[in-house]
């Protein structure tokens, strides 16, 4: 399976945070799983950082990167097919970096990891053959 974090899904995973299921940390850990994190996710900690909104052991451009290695989560780039997605995306969601994760989920064909019930809504109509995390 291919699944893509959702933010809150990868700071609750690198800091250990109980709300994080078995279930999910499982999936996350499995090797033949590929797991992303979004450069939208880097950008949406930095703009939450910069508000006093997200404390964080050290600037979100060193720490996050380096906890996405720690972990062997691989990078998602933000590319053109993704941002076109949005053309034919249903407002179920207001949060543009939610939207935009939900975007690159379908343009490569990732599962969203979240616990976002906004996000599930795109996951009932859109990941009918996959379950959302």
């Amino acid at each position: 399976m291919k699944i893509l974090l959702d933010t809150h899904i990868f700071l609750w995973f690198i800091s250990g945070d109980n709300r994080l299921s078995i279930d999910v940390i499982d999936a996350i850990r499995a090797p033949d799983n590929t797991v992303y994190l979004s450069f939208v996710s880097i950008w949406e900690c930095i703009v939450k950082y910069q508000l006093g909104k997200l404390p964080l052991p050290e600037s979100p451009e060193i720490y996050l990167p380096k906890q996405r290695d720690r972990h062997q989560i691989a990078n998602l780039d933000l590319d053109e097919g993704s941002v076109s997605q949005l053309a034919s995306l249903p407002s179920l969601h207001k949060d543009p970096f939610d939207r935009m994760l939900i975007c690159q989920a379908l343009q490569h064909g990732l599962t969203i990891a979240t616990v976002d019930s906004a996000i599930r809504a795109y996951c009932i109509s859109f990941f009918a053959y996959s379950n959302p995390i």
